[in-house]
């Protein structure tokens, strides 16, 4: 694979994020590492490698992002790869998720996301080139009960990405959503995700039974990371990615679930559906 590019990480102190820094020192490349807090940590984990670069950033914070990616322009000059994966989980029925709770997942999960691409994107504009890879899910296709405001920013991510990639073509830079199905990260872990303070007992069959089995479900993941982390490395390294990638078998029966459904309802509602026009 080789051909080292500077690649740009976000939420990198552990799950994805940190499995990709390896993953990317391992070809050579040189990371921009982001982190929230405790960058030495990270430092430490890697060795001190040279070609690693972390910076605190709150995804959140345009002005912090701003900062963190000259700081990284700095260092290492050009940025040719963007990985946003910075993001956590909200579990909650809609009615249960407060306004600040809701407001606080767009932030990260989307807001965050769309401020480290308006920070990197004036450097690969100016060369015409790189590369956009935006870490979405299997959730972004089909949304589940108790993950449905998760669910919603993925499908944000997933939108974004798709009407991104048309209007940075032209400028020779490329954008690709990444999908994982469920990964044995720490995603389920504590810390990884956030449970809505409200609970209506209402929505025990659906949402509370999420809730049950999310702690169980920690660790029986199907989905290997570290081969998650190498994919997503060479997808960056190549020269004609693809604008959508669903990774893990889960991720794929998952998306391929969901499109027969849709696909049933268009042929059930066809009539109506083609109903509307002016005669």
């Amino acid at each position: 694979m080789k051909n080292e590019k500077v690649i740009m990480i976000t939420g990198a102190s552990k799950g994805f994020g940190f499995e990709m820094v390896g993953a990317a020192l391992k070809n050579d490349d040189r990371v921009i590492a982001t982190v929230r807090s405790d960058a030495e940590s990270l430092m430490k984990a890697f060795d001190y490698n040279k070609n690693l670069f972390v910076v605190t950033m709150d995804v959140t914070s345009e002005e912090a992002v701003q900062q963190a990616v000259q700081q990284a322009l700095k260092r290492f000059s050009i940025i040719d790869v963007l990985i946003n994966n910075a993001g956590y989980g909200l579990i909650g029925a809609v009615e249960e998720a407060s306004d600040a709770e809701v407001r606080k997942q767009y932030d990260t999960n989307v807001f965050g996301m769309l401020n480290v691409i308006r920070a990197v994107l004036p450097d690969m504009r100016e060369r015409k080139s790189g590369h956009i890879i935006n870490i979405s899910s299997l959730f972004g296709y089909d949304a589940i009960a108790g993950w449905t405001i998760y669910s919603s920013t993925k499908y944000a991510v997933e939108g974004i990405s798709s009407g991104m990639a048309k209007e940075l073509a032209p400028l020779g830079i490329h954008v690709t959503a990444l999908a994982p199905g469920l990964f044995s990260t720490d995603f389920l872990g504590k810390g990884s995700f956030v449970q809505s303070g409200l609970v209506i007992a209402d929505y025990t069959d659906t949402v509370g039974a999420v809730r049950e089995r999310v702690g169980g479900f920690h660790g029986q993941q199907p989905g290997d990371p570290k081969k998650l982390a190498r994919l997503a490395i060479h997808i960056a390294h190549t020269e004609n990615p693809p604008l959508h990638l669903l990774v893990g078998r889960d991720a794929v029966q998952w998306y391929q679930g969901n499109a027969d459904r849709v696909a049933g309802e268009v042929t059930t509602w066809l009539e109506a559906s083609l109903s509307t026009d002016h005669d």
